[in-house]
């Protein structure tokens, strides 16, 4: 009896302990094991947009079809304000790079979802987590409603400048001066309609002063035109007479080449002949001066020469 009893004891404990098994592994489940299969999941930083009317379990929209649901908000670490929403989107939804969120609300209940507008479908997927992020992070965008406010605070704020400054024009100066310019018109058209007629003439008389300029710069092209037609054949006449005057230059240097090679060589035979001349002219010289010696003695040529005038190396016998 007592082994049947430990026996079931021993069942009941291993049945017990599977039921706490499967309760642990049904509450991991629960809290989140299966929603990161079944979701992926993404951060959004607001911080231009009111999160009024925004809860956990609000819905995330795409072109209008739900998606997601918000996880949970907080405000983010920094000085910007900044809330930072945790959206769990569904696992089958694509969210590319250049995603933008932006708050969607419903003007009658007040109901706010998060609207996504999905980047270029050529773009790639968010995958990415950024350093000191838990999840990728959505970027921030603006709803049409935005849109429209800013342009309408734009809009007034232009309006309030236009109001001030129409202010300014109507100012009890600027009236005065307009009134006074006004009155000015009005007499400076009195004058014009009272010399209406002196007002045609004057055109009249421009008009005629038109015509005849048109005339004379007629005239003057045609001058023009002659002029030119007369440079032209002055040019070629002259370009001609250039290559004539440049062809006889080149006559010229030639002949005057060819004159002065000859009387180089004139010159050349002249000197040759002179020297000649005076050559023979010195020998005639020395014949003569020896001549006029022995004739100037003529005992010396019949006698023959004295002791005194014996040459060298010459004796008497």
């Amino acid at each position: 009896m007592r082994m049947e009893t430990e026996g079931r004891y021993t069942v009941v404990g291993a049945l017990v302990l599977v039921v706490v098994v499967l309760l642990t592994l049904a509450i991991l489940w629960l809290t989140g094991a299966a929603d990161r299969i079944a979701y992926q999941t993404y951060t959004i930083y607001f911080k231009q947009q009111s999160l009024d009317g925004l809860a956990v379990g609000s819905p995330v929209k795409m072109r209008g079809i739900k998606v997601g649901a918000v996880a949970s908000y907080r405000f983010a670490m920094g000085g910007d304000e900044a809330v930072s929403v945790t959206a769990r989107i569904d696992e089958g939804v694509p969210i590319h790079q250049g995603a933008a969120a932006f708050i969607k609300r419903n003007l009658v209940t007040g109901i706010a979802t998060i609207e996504i507008n999905n980047g270029l479908s050529s773009s790639p997927l968010l995958l990415d987590t950024k350093s000191g992020e838990r999840y990728p992070v959505i970027a921030e965008g603006s709803s049409d409603i935005d849109k429209v406010t800013t342009a309408v605070s734009q809009l007034a704020v232009n309006g309030a400048q236009v109001l001030e400054r129409m202010n300014a024009l109507i100012s009890p100066e600027n009236e005065r001066a307009i009134t006074q310019t006004i009155a000015n018109l009005n007499e400076l058209s009195g004058h014009l309609a009272a010399n209406k007629n002196s007002l045609i003439e004057a055109a009249n008389g421009i008009r005629d002063a038109s015509a005849d300029t048109r005339l004379a710069a007629a005239n003057v092209s045609q001058a023009a035109s002659r002029i030119e037609s007369s440079v032209v054949g002055v040019s070629a006449n002259a370009d001609a007479t250039l290559k004539q005057a440049t062809v006889t230059l080149g006559q010229l240097q030639q002949d005057a080449s060819l004159i002065s090679e000859r009387l180089q060589r004139l010159a050349e035979t002249g000197t040759l002949e002179i020297t000649n001349v005076s050559r023979d002219v010195r020998t005639s010289a020395d014949v003569l001066t020896t001549a006029g010696q022995r004739l100037s003695n003529p005992r010396s040529i019949l006698f023959g020469p004295g002791k005194q005038q014996l040459g060298p190396g010459e004796t008497l016998k």
